[in-house]
């Protein structure tokens, strides 16, 4: 008997070209969404350099909140969870997040009650409202990160975009709206963060309704401790990287010097923007192969795209700074900005290569990365203490830390590959 059979049925997608496109709209809001979020920093031009210099202060506290850990170790869960069938022990884990990051901000606020004057002396902040809206968005920037990182392993990159620009929309426009007709400064400005956040909040909880509403089932505490302990760790060690200059440079160096500062970091983590969608994209879908010991070959692509858009930025950043200095905010910046713009720049490339190496590492749970990148934000905290005399200094050694920081990937990762390739029997 003759074997019957079908008639095919249309192709299916090549992954490489959902990968393109789905990065490629994640590019586009991050682009779109990032304008907006610079349009915030417009507003200097409204309030002296002191208030935008603890504006960023303020930011940079937030932006040392563990959103990146938070959200990568979510998006791990859930795409394991989808991959395995574990949806209702996801459901019971995402509760019990919500009601530990809760409590964890409530012993923050307790904390700042007992030492806010300390806090506002050290951070030349010039009002106490500001710190404590501050600590309604660090609550709000432990929850967004879970939601987000919810749709990013259920492969929901078209409402993450969206989350995005509905933050920037939102805190553009409160900010705005209190500095340009009720004279804000820099406490209006957090409160315009806190407004987005709130709203991309709202979209996040409701996208995601389909996964933490379900009855929860039991799940190993122990097995999951094991997973999301070390990506915690790395994620956070790569974010300390990140943003941790800030918050030293705001207290080694005077308000203005801060502002200057803020601003040049401001324009510099930009070419982020363009880069992180390549990594963001391919971590739950090494996930997801991971788990069901499928071989993927997204890592060169990541690597050769971000490559070229972060270098390509910081070209342009470094031929173009003067120009955009002066567009986007006074006169006043112009000369430190534009001197701090180029190092600042260059030193955010292999931040942004190590950045796609860690999410391939440890989005194939090779946690054996966890404790170098550990001892490098250690090791870069310290120096920061030590070598502060200048503003260059700072970036210099930020420099070298994340050319560290991809030497140190990129050793792991080549050694994984080859690991991979001798068990293979290539």
């Amino acid at each position: 008997m003759s074997e019957v059979k079908y008639p095919a049925g249309p192709p299916a997608p090549h992954k490489h070209a959902v990968f393109f496109r789905q990065s490629g709209w994640l590019m586009i809001a991050n682009v779109g969404s990032g304008a907006l979020f610079v349009l915030i920093h417009l507003l200097s031009k409204k309030i002296s350099v002191a208030e935008y210099g603890a504006f960023g202060v303020m930011l940079a506290v937030v932006m040392c909140v563990p959103n990146m850990p938070l959200q990568m170790v979510f998006a791990q869960q859930a795409a394991r969870a989808l991959a395995t069938g574990r949806e209702r022990a996801l459901a019971g884990m995402i509760r019990l997040a919500w009601l530990g990051t809760l409590g964890l901000a409530l012993l923050l606020t307790a904390a700042t009650l007992l030492w806010h004057t300390q806090i506002m002396t050290a951070w030349k902040l010039p009002t106490a409202a500001g710190l404590w809206i501050t600590l309604v968005v660090v609550l709000l920037s432990f929850w967004l990160p879970m939601f987000l990182g919810l749709m990013q392993g259920q492969q929901n990159f078209f409402w993450l975009g969206w989350v995005n620009i509905y933050n920037a929309v939102a805190r553009i426009l409160v900010a705005g709206i209190l500095v340009f007709f009720f004279a804000g400064a820099s406490t209006s400005m957090i409160f315009g963060v806190c407004a987005g956040l709130a709203a991309a909040m709202g979209i996040g909880v409701w996208q995601t309704r389909g996964l933490w509403a379900l009855r929860a089932e039991p799940f190993n505490v122990r097995e999951l401790l094991a997973q999301i302990v070390p990506l915690m760790i790395g994620f956070a060690a790569v974010q300390f990287l990140f943003t941790a200059d800030t918050m030293f440079v705001k207290v080694y160096f005077t308000a203005d010097e801060s502002g200057f500062y803020v601003s040049a970091g401001t324009l510099s983590r930009a070419l982020l923007w363009l880069v992180l969608p390549l990594a963001t994209v391919m971590f739950p879908k090494i996930v997801h192969s991971s788990a069901k010991s499928e071989k993927s070959n997204l890592l060169g692509l990541v690597m050769l795209g971000t490559a070229g858009l972060a270098a390509g930025a910081a070209v342009g950043l470094t031929v173009l700074g003067p120009y955009v200095v002066r567009f986007a905010f006074t006169a006043a910046y112009v000369p430190v900005a534009t001197t701090l713009l180029p190092w600042y720049a260059w030193a955010m490339v292999p931040l942004s290569l190590a950045n796609a190496l860690v999410n391939n590492l440890l989005a194939r749970s090779q946690f054996r990365i966890v404790p170098v990148l550990l001892v490098l934000a250690v090791g870069y905290g310290v120096a920061l203490t030590r070598f502060h005399d200048n503003l260059i200094m700072v970036l210099k050694t930020l420099g070298c830390f994340n050319l560290l920081l991809l030497a140190a990937c990129a050793w792991f990762t080549w050694r994984g590959a080859l690991k991979t390739k001798i068990e293979d029997g290539e």
